[in-house]
């Protein structure tokens, strides 16, 4: 029987990376992403559908989960991997700014994931998100982007004792910089962006080797997934000593 994974930001550099795996593995992919992202991925791949949705609208989101649902009403695995990036000193930004980086980054996996909880349960699958090092540690110009990934990990790490209970598992994977889209920030006046863009970056991974490093830690059965070198040396510097992180950090990429 086809394993049917659902991808968000599917036609991001990411979500076609995991993409690109999952296929030559023989499962079925859904992608969803905005319809405008949408265009430039190839519409004629077998074992490929696409759906445009916009993660901050809820009645969207709810009618997008009830297509997938009753074309696949058992899924085994759903990569929660939309988002944005901020870059901006908070106070150079605005409320709404901040707002808007969650509604994106947090609540648009919540709005999935909660449309998909019985497919997901129906296939005893698995939910997989996609936060960062941010999510579990502080980073120079990142309060609103940090904040949505700190709350995506809580909210995932949470289900994961609520969902074990219906044969579902719950994993987390955390890369530091993807090189998603390198060169090609674009982002507005409120510092919105596209992912993968940071000018600030450093020791970036490519998009394929970062789904290469999440499958292979999901398949281990791991719960937690520091993705790539630069992602496992701040868990555990991290963890050890807070004060000596940030200073770390702020040395690598305070200007």
């Amino acid at each position: 029987m086809t394993r049917v994974a659902v991808i968000t930001g599917g036609a991001g550099g990411l979500g076609q990376a995991f993409t690109r795996l999952l296929l030559k593995q023989g499962w079925q992919v859904v992608l969803v992403d905005l319809p405008t992202a949408l265009e430039a991925v190839p519409q004629d791949r077998a074992n490929v559908e696409t759906l445009g949705c916009d993660l901050t609208d809820e009645a969207a989101v709810a009618a997008a989960c009830e297509d997938i649902s009753e074309r696949h009403p058992a899924l085994d695995l759903v990569i929660h991997n939309a988002g944005v990036t901020q870059i901006g000193l908070f106070d150079e930004t605005t409320l709404a700014s901040q707002r808007r980086v969650m509604e994106i980054n947090y609540f648009g996996s919540v709005r999935m994931a909660a449309g998909l909880l019985k497919a997901v349960r129906a296939g005893r699958g698995t939910h997989l998100a996609v936060a960062s090092v941010a999510g579990f540690a502080p980073l120079y110009k990142r309060t609103a982007y940090a904040a949505s990934k700190h709350a995506l990990t809580g909210f995932f790490a949470s289900l994961a004792t609520e969902e074990a209970q219906h044969g579902v598992s719950v994993v987390i994977a955390a890369p530091s910089f993807v090189a998603t889209n390198p060169g090609r920030l674009e982002a507005g006046t409120d510092g919105i962006g596209r992912p993968g863009a940071a000018v600030d970056g450093f020791d970036e991974m490519t998009p394929d080797r970062a789904a290469e490093i999440i499958l292979k830690g999901w398949r281990r059965g791991q719960g937690f997934i520091p993705v790539g070198r630069v992602a496992s040396l701040v868990w555990r510097i991290n963890r050890l000593s807070p004060r000596l992180y940030r200073w770390l950090m702020m040395r690598k990429i305070r200007p």
